[in-house]
């Protein structure tokens, strides 16, 4: 047995016992019901020329448009299908962007302690941070059978819009963990899913109650991570009138951050949605954005937070009906929800002194965000309620 985190309440050790079965019987029962709803999925037969170009006319009309995304989602999952039985592991890849490699003399000595702190937390997992050009032809030779996601990136007019896009891309092809360049890691992703996930009750500061072993947490932890396809965290829950005046959306995940096993549903309804959206504009001449502070809600509906959040809670009310920001607002600690664990706001956003997230030394908090969008004016960054 290893030794017991330091606890706050005490239960008797069959008490706890008793607490971990039912939690471990939860996680795979909440499992069992995610992979019955995904096996209901679209499909199409496997008839014609998968490699051909969807005609772009049929984006000049809403009927066409919910067509043609169709038509990609089904390409898309004959490519890269989801198979949480046989993967119950997400892969151990860490992947980051930046528009210059580690190696180059130009990149920043900031960013090198960030993904310094990703790898020497990480130990086995292989760390890739790829400049733009690579990222680009990555994309190029993933998507060569759907080239209507390809030419949906390479139309994309600003490079915040491309690098967006490739987060959802690289998961969905590849799976793993994605991080913004600027962000560094506090604690190993394993802790994701022992700390995030595994204590079963918080007091209101959200600290630790019941005493789980060492052994204890990485058996739940295990068991999480086999029946887990997603994980995302909270990056704005503002209980305020005004929230609409700051942030896309009432609860917003962030996206600087996910983990993500290949070919998860959420990622291929985003992956569709982006590569229509983005030829639509292009067909219809819309695709640039305007020069004015409506470019910053443009983006975060095209590629952002704000889609990103929207698609997470459309794949939820899939399989669990009529969940919405509701179900996840005021989270202390993570929620398991069919195949997504949702962390709360600190776990990826400590330190931000407002919508109740804890600092940087909180056993929950996990990734540290350096420059809380930095494309956008300070003004507007993280406020919340």
């Amino acid at each position: 047995m290893g030794s017991p985190r330091q606890t706050k309440l005490k239960r008797g050790p069959i008490l706890i016992a008793l607490g971990v079965v039912c939690l471990l019987y939860l996680l795979v029962h909440s499992a069992s019901s995610a992979s019955s709803a995904l096996e209901t999925s679209a499909s199409s037969p496997r008839t014609g020329n998968h490699n051909a170009l969807p005609p772009l006319d049929d984006l000049k009309s809403e009927t066409g448009i919910v067509s043609f995304q169709l038509s990609t989602a089904r390409r898309l999952q004959r490519l890269f299908p989801y198979e949480p039985a046989l993967h119950k592991k997400y892969p151990r890849t860490i992947w980051q962007t930046w528009k210059y490699t580690p190696s180059d003399a130009r990149f920043s000595s900031k960013f090198h302690r960030a993904t310094d702190a990703w790898t020497r937390l990480n130990e086995g997992f292989t760390h890739e941070v790829l400049d733009d050009n690579t990222a680009a032809s990555l994309i190029r030779q993933l998507y060569a059978s759907v080239p209507e996601v390809v030419d949906a990136y390479f139309a994309m007019p600003k490079p915040i819009l491309r690098a967006d896009f490739f987060r959802y891309l690289i998961l969905l092809a590849r799976g793993g963990v994605y991080s913004d360049i600027d962000t560094t890691a506090l604690k190993g992703v394993s802790k994701w899913f022992s700390n995030g996930v595994s204590d079963v009750v918080v007091d209101e500061d959200g600290n630790d109650k019941i005493t789980l072993t060492d052994e204890q947490a990485a058996e739940i932890a295990k068991t999480i991570e086999s029946t887990t396809g997603l994980i995302v965290g909270i990056e704005a829950d503002p209980d305020r009138p005004d929230w609409h005046d700051w942030y896309a959306r009432r609860v917003q995940f962030c996206q600087w951050t996910i983990l993500a096993k290949k070919g998860h549903p959420a990622l291929l309804r985003i992956v569709s949605h982006i590569t229509t959206e983005t030829l639509r504009r292009k067909i219809t001449g819309t695709i640039d954005l305007p020069k004015t502070k409506e470019a910053g809600s443009q983006i975060m509906d095209w590629t952002g937070p704000g889609v990103w959040t929207d698609t997470v809670f459309e794949y939820l009310s899939s399989i669990q009906p009529n969940t919405d920001w509701h179900n996840v607002t005021g989270i202390r600690q993570g929620k398991v929800m069919g195949d997504v664990v949702v962390l709360p706001i600190t776990s990826f956003s400590p330190g931000v002194g407002t919508m109740g997230a804890f600092g940087p030394d909180h056993p929950h908090a996990f990734v540290y965000h350096i420059f809380e969008g930095s494309w956008k004016p300070a003004n507007e960054r993280h406020i919340g309620g």
